[in-house]
């Protein structure tokens, strides 16, 4: 262990400071920088920038964590002991490899933020009580394998951004309805084809929408705005499509409309073949198998 992060322990330990700093230290494995599961005390660890793949279920040791970022590492598992830090508020966990989260992880009671951006995750990615995340105010999805949200998603009622960015996703669930204190929705570089009517349920919003770095929003006055909308880049059909070309609040005002929810009926019983997906993701950093060079 260098002799910076040895002094990082002691000085935490001797000044019972609450927050740890390990960020771009080259790290590859937690169990190496001695004395850190000892610091039970502290509420914060940072250990962003680093080169762990994995870890260790020591994790739980450091029950008085409140937060804890793993951002750009190669963890490609996570114990299930990281749902003991029963105090955790914000874990950030992304720019990773994850394929798939433990078993109990919803079991975090105080857990506010979740980034879980540019993983290899998907809806069979979730363990059964995912959804119990229940004080949730900010999820982070993107750049991930979504095709499907889980109407699960519904349960998360107090969150108040969601982000699904550059998944695969060809289809929302009408749950997304029962998110009424959602104020940031990020939909865009999907496969969605059509909206459930269910989202004008948020009729508070002051949207606007990017449509290939083109803002279409026009003499749309955002000053001020609560709310965010973003969702270009999906194939949208014809009449969607038309609406945004108009604005967004043309949208919205189309989707609450009869025969939009008509339309949207007929066009989810004929099951049509969704659009292909994105051959790009392949060249993703986090699909490319771990190497001697890049360990």
């Amino acid at each position: 262990m260098s002799k910076s992060l040895k002094k990082l322990v002691e000085e935490s330990r001797e000044k019972n400071q609450t927050e740890v700093d390990m960020s771009d230290r080259g790290i590859s494995n937690m169990l190496d920088v001695n004395g850190l599961f000892t610091l039970s005390h502290i509420t914060q660890l940072v250990l962003s920038h680093n080169k762990l793949t994995t870890v260790p279920p020591n994790i739980a040791e450091l029950k008085n964590l409140e937060v804890l970022n793993f951002f750009n590492n190669q963890i490609e598992e996570l114990p299930t002991q990281i749902s003991s830090l029963q105090k955790l508020k914000h874990l950030n966990l992304g720019m990773n490899r994850l394929n798939t989260l433990p078993r109990g992880f919803g079991s975090l009671p105080a857990l506010e933020v979740l980034d879980l951006t540019y993983n290899n995750l998907n809806e069979n990615s979730l363990p059964g009580n995912f959804f119990y995340l229940t004080t949730l105010r900010a999820l982070y999805l993107s750049d991930n394998d979504f095709e499907i949200l889980p109407a699960d998603i519904g349960k998360l009622t107090k969150l108040q951004i969601l982000s699904l960015r550059d998944n695969d996703l060809i289809s929302l669930p009408k749950e997304i309805g029962e998110l009424t204190q959602l104020k940031e929705l990020h939909i865009q570089g999907n496969r969605l084809t059509v909206l459930p009517p269910e989202l004008e349920m948020q009729t508070d919003w002051q949207l606007h929408y990017l449509a290939r770095s083109v803002i279409l929003a026009g003499n749309l006055d955002l000053t001020g705005q609560k709310q965010v909308f973003k969702a270009e880049n999906n194939p949208w059909v014809t009449p969607i499509a038309d609406q945004f070309q108009l604005g967004v609040s043309h949208v919205f005002e189309y989707i609450r409309s009869e025969t939009y929810k008509y339309l949207y009926g007929r066009h989810m019983q004929a099951n049509p073949e969704p659009p292909r997906k994105n051959n790009d993701k392949s060249k993703k950093i986090s699909r490319k198998p771990l190497t001697a060079k890049n360990k």
